[in-house]
């Protein structure tokens, strides 16, 4: 067998790679004909949600913390400062639905970096009840929520996530968020957790209280620029598993622009490779894009028509794509296909650019995932 029939051959592990991702997330996220009911003795559970500034949506997905079909539950919003234009929502939200138990915490504790993680620390002591979940101000929460949440708890699970999925775009760029987040993000992320090495995500995260305080609290996660780094690290050193949620909960996004996903996915891909280098470094071979260029590679050793070999290529990745999408009812529309094209372009961009990189603003602070000098003694 000639080089370029290697080459080739290594192209169609990559791509028959990316048709089992796919099939993994058909099978995982396939969304639910009927909500799932609260099975018989539910545990109470504490929702703590961190809001920071006017979000897209914003009354939406808050206010859908006071619908959920849970018999006992509060809901616990932490805001880090009182002149915030999202704390008069809250407080209206708050007194609109009186017979759910809810407050808001004004004033964050600095416990690292991470504003995030600040703006929780206060809403987790709060918390009332062993079950604690931790979600972001931007999810949009079914009515079964909780009880979905707790379904994917298990005898060996020490944290159960969900990853965003895009939906409600009002703008182009909001569909090409779509393009990372859905088809890509999580069914890769759904491959990795069928295989046995989930990674927490920092949008929905349920805990059982001792998980957590045993490895030091909620404090512990100051460990790592990202909370859900450190969330993960914490469950692996306890010997647990980080299951995932079968069909990710919605996140509206509204209009983005161009600059707004460009920044949050160099900003992602720079704290992964910060927190996980050995797991980061093989991403080149995920997506689209090193298929198409082996590919290209093998056609041209091979003498075939190159341009014609690499079109085959993401035409057969992307209509895997397609077919996700379609069958878990996720937003897709015929502009995702030159998205996806734009998306693969740019993906060999973000890689690189987060081994050379290091600095980020996220909600207007500046964060980086430099190691801190040590003093000289």
């Amino acid at each position: 067998m000639t080089f370029g029939y290697w080459v080739g051959l290594f192209c169609l592990i990559l791509v028959i790679l990316n048709f089992i991702s796919v099939g993994i997330a058909i099978r995982r996220a396939k969304p639910r004909k009927t909500p799932l009911p609260p099975r018989p003795g539910a545990p109470p559970v504490s929702l703590v949600r961190p809001v920071c500034g006017i979000d897209n949506f914003c009354e939406e997905t808050l206010g859908s913390s006071f619908r959920l079909d849970y018999p006992e539950y509060e809901v616990i919003f932490c805001v880090a400062r009182a002149n915030d234009p999202v704390v008069p929502v809250v407080r209206n939200l708050i007194a609109a639905y009186p017979n759910v138990p809810a407050q808001l915490i004004v004033g964050d504790e600095k416990v690292s970096a991470n504003p995030k993680l600040n703006n929780c620390v206060r809403g987790w002591d709060a918390a009332r009840y062993e079950w604690i979940i931790l979600a972001d101000s931007n999810v949009l929460m079914p009515q079964d929520y909780i009880q979905r949440m707790l379904a994917s708890w298990g005898s060996d699970t020490g944290l159960v996530c969900s990853m965003p999925q895009g939906s409600h775009p009002q703008n182009i760029w909001a569909e090409f968020e779509i393009a990372f987040l859905n088809t890509y993000q999580s069914r890769w992320q759904y491959a990795a957790d069928g295989v046995g090495t989930g990674f927490a995500q920092g949008k929905n995260m349920l805990w059982r209280r001792d998980v957590l305080e045993n490895a030091g609290g909620i404090r512990a996660l100051a460990a790592e620029i990202a909370e859900d780094a450190a969330s993960t690290k914490v469950v692996r050193n306890a010997g647990l598993k980080i299951n995932l949620v079968d069909s990710p909960f919605q996140q509206p996004l509204g209009k983005r622009t161009f600059y707004d996903v460009w920044h949050r996915q160099v900003r992602w891909a720079r704290m992964r490779r910060k927190t996980f280098p050995a797991y980061y470094f093989p991403e080149f071979l995920a997506g689209c894009a090193t298929p198409a260029l082996v590919g290209g590679y093998a056609a041209n050793l091979l003498g075939w028509n190159v341009p014609l070999s690499v079109a085959l290529v993401l035409a057969a990745l992307y209509c895997s794509e397609m077919i996700l999408a379609l069958a878990n009812k996720w937003y897709f529309s015929w502009r995702m296909f030159p998205l996806f094209l734009l998306r693969d372009i740019l993906q060999p961009v973000i890689y690189i650019d987060a081994w050379l990189m290091d600095d980020f603003v996220w909600r207007g602070t500046a964060m980086t995932v430099r190691e801190e000098e040590k003093p000289s003694t």
